[in-house]
């Protein structure tokens, strides 16, 4: 490997007045590092700026078409799951309330009259020692009444939840759950 005398760095000549090709620095240096005058200078970085600036319109219709295949994906899987939590809580709650009105055939002898009467004392209960659930969990997960029933059909009481619909009867998430099963 040869090395080049201070003028000939300078002038990028060799010795024989040949132009020299760029040495590897050269190449990667950006162009206003590279001596040049002043237009140049700011033409090569506007050039450099414009070669680098962000993304092409489509590239950006892409990348957003991607994200909403994604997020209809993820949507399709998820809400289904969230309909059979909210359903498998509303009998999970309805165990928790059954074991509230134990709790107050406990102390009171018999289950209440109404499902309210767990919330706030009734007159005809001597023992009271609620409140035995609150407000809040007399409803279901979907916003309604659970059904009560004393003296019920299948026991000293029949609490019910009528699952999404709110109404007797119905299938899958709209199917009914007693205390009995």
């Amino acid at each position: 490997m040869r090395c080049f005398s201070k003028r000939e760095r300078e002038t990028g000549q060799s010795p024989c007045g040949i132009p020299r090709s760029p040495s590897r620095a050269q190449r990667a240096a950006p162009s206003s590092i590279l001596r040049r005058g002043a237009g140049e200078e700011t033409n090569a970085r506007s050039a450099l700026f414009h070669e680098s600036a962000g993304f092409t319109l489509l590239e950006m219709l892409a990348v957003i078409a991607l994200i909403g295949i994604v997020a209809v994906a993820v949507i399709t899987k998820v809400i289904p799951s969230f309909d059979k939590g909210k359903y498998k809580t509303g009998k999970i709650q309805l165990s928790t309330l059954s074991q509230d009105i134990d709790n107050y055939m406990l102390d009171n002898g018999t289950p209440p009259q109404q499902l309210v009467d767990l919330v706030k004392k009734p007159g005809n209960a001597p023992n009271w020692q609620g409140p035995y659930a609150k407000e809040s969990q007399l409803k279901d997960p979907y916003g309604h009444d659970y059904g009560y029933q004393y003296p019920g059909q299948h026991g000293k009481y029949d609490l019910v939840f009528y699952g999404e619909d709110g109404k007797p009867g119905g299938e899958e998430l709209n199917a009914d759950a007693g205390n009995w099963q």
